[in-house]
């Protein structure tokens, strides 16, 4: 991996569950043409291609085993790697942990590269609730669509492919509460440790999806 040069944006995108990462990371990816990197999309791909990553990835998987840090990484900094990563990159997803962050920041260190800057979106837990309670995914082309913020043009059917829209489990009202208190307990703490880094921007995650964008806009032209 080069060293990272002036303009490259290196980032990372830091939220609970339904704090609209994915969203904004789009959002970004269009506007200054870097690509969103979502570790879980990188491990079903790698596992359907068939590579060595994936064939590894699959065997821990198989035996419902946590994928070891080493290998996410390893398969990451294949991807980064890549020629449409070389003006930047935004990671959504990973880390999850801060044994995650140090195991990247260390790899990336190695390569003669760092972050740029993470990026934080805070939402209080009501609203949280809310909105997974309401949002709706097509199980073939994974678009994400919410029922009052985001409505598809013809109600239950999805804009690009037309398959029905169904609710994620992960998206049920038990499941929800879970999900978010496993955030506070094992992700959360990643805010303290980029802070301390000097590279953490918060954004006030609970505004409009273009407010929020706005926000990030004006952090990610300051570090350019």
């Amino acid at each position: 991996m080069s060293e990272r040069s002036a303009g490259t944006l290196n980032l990372i995108f830091l939220g609970p569950p339904g704090a609209g990462k994915g969203t904004q990371s789009r959002m970004v990816e269009e506007k200054y043409s870097i690509p969103q990197i979502s570790t879980g999309d990188l491990m079903r791909k790698e596992i359907s291609s068939g590579s060595s990553f994936g064939e590894e990835i699959n065997s821990y998987i198989k035996l419902g085993q946590l994928v070891p840090d080493k290998i996410v990484i390893s398969m990451l900094l294949h991807r980064l790697d890549h020629d449409d990563c070389k003006k930047g990159y935004i990671l959504d997803g990973f880390p999850r942990t801060v044994e995650q962050a140090k195991s990247f920041e260390l790899a990336l260190a190695e390569n003669g590269s760092f972050l740029s800057g993470v990026i934080a979106i805070t939402v209080a837990d009501e609203v949280l609730a809310l909105r997974l309670g309401d949002r709706r995914v097509c199980k073939k082309c994974s678009t994400t669509y919410h029922l009052f913020h985001n409505k598809p043009k013809k109600d239950g059917l999805c804009d690009n492919c037309g398959t029905p829209l169904s609710r994620r489990r992960d998206d049920e009202p038990d499941v929800i509460a879970n999900r978010i208190e496993v955030y506070h307990q094992q992700t959360a703490p990643l805010i303290d440790f980029y802070q301390n880094r000097n590279n953490l921007y918060l954004v006030d995650g609970n505004k409009k999806i273009d407010v929020i964008f706005q926000q990030i806009c004006v952090i990610i032209d300051k570090l350019t």
